[in-house]
């Protein structure tokens, strides 16, 4: 199994987040790859430069994306399957991102973790995202960043791996 990450608009693909969890994805004995999207803004761009990595990649995957990143690992689940996604701070429910709705993850184990003094994306937002995927979310006192929250995540982050390490895709 492999976790791939996707770094935020404004960060990169070695940030603070993704060193500290693929440590923990490291420790479980699995592969990752983080996604360099520096230079490319668009969102949309970013998920096709993930859909053609994976394309060139055995899976199953793993998802891991912080802010825009999660938006592009979202998406990207919509064409490749995918065993699971670890959406920090996700970038939902913002009018300048082309999909809104119409999300399917059904049968993905989903969880979500966002600071509820995040300004940038709008902790409602991510409440009724995951209410209406039923998506597992942990709301902690940190702001869009999450750099103040890092040990629950990281907590987190190995508990939702290892409920995911036997897990087959369907066929």
């Amino acid at each position: 199994m492999k976790v791939i990450f996707s770094h935020g608009k404004e960060s990169g693909p070695y940030g603070q987040k993704i060193i500290e969890l693929s440590q923990v994805a490291l420790s479980k004995g699995l592969q990752v790859q983080s996604i360099d999207y520096q230079g490319i803004k668009d969102p949309e761009a970013r998920a096709d430069k993930l859909m053609e990595v994976l394309s060139t990649t055995s899976g199953p995957y793993l998802l891991v994306g912080s802010s825009m990143g999660a938006y592009v690992s979202l998406v990207a689940s919509q064409t490749v399957p995918v065993a699971g996604l670890f959406l920090l701070a996700p970038a939902v429910g913002l009018s300048d991102y082309a999909m809104q709705t119409g999300f399917q993850l059904k049968g993905m184990l989903t969880t979500i973790c966002h600071g509820w003094r995040d300004k940038t994306v709008p902790v409602s937002n991510v409440i009724a995202f995951a209410e209406e995927h039923r998506a597992d979310l942990h709301l902690l006192d940190s702001d869009h960043r999450l750099t103040s929250a890092m040990s629950d995540i990281k907590a987190l982050f190995a508990l939702w791996l290892d409920s995911r390490l036997n897990f087959e895709l369907p066929m």
